[in-house]
């Protein structure tokens, strides 16, 4: 090679078909990441202010993953977090999309309407009888 030849990939010419045919581009869904829709966070985030103003949760956390999407709720900043909302879609038909799952991995409950989950989380006064 010559210090005047210029330099060449060989992925840009893969990728601009000069060379060899194109590869086929994967579906979009296989590397998209799993987001909560707007309205599923509304509802996540109404529970998340109730528990906030009653002092039981200080913060949250969000992740976006390829697999499942992740609302983790903690007490503490530092602490590991006390729950955790999670929406898989390869559940959807199965067992539901969305489940709340505890710090120790236990499932509190799960399904396919994200109001019904969250009922868990919304603890009730009940009033003992003597």
């Amino acid at each position: 090679m010559s210090e005047t030849e210029p330099i060449s990939f060989s992925a840009l010419r893969r990728a601009s078909g000069s060379q060899g045919p194109a590869q086929p581009n994967p579906p979009p869904s296989a590397h998209a990441p799993v987001f909560f829709t707007r309205r599923e966070l509304n509802q996540i985030l109404n529970v998340y202010g109730h528990k906030v103003a009653a002092g039981e949760w200080r913060d949250y956390a969000i992740d976006f993953g390829r697999e499942k999407a992740t609302f983790s709720v903690f007490r503490h900043t530092s602490e590991v977090p006390l729950y955790r909302i999670e929406k898989n879609p390869k559940l959807a038909r199965k067992q539901g999309a969305f489940s709340v799952i505890t710090a120790t991995g236990l499932i509190l409950r799960r399904g396919h309407d994200l109001v019904r989950v969250l009922e868990v989380l919304q603890k009730r006064v009940r009033l003992a009888a003597v």
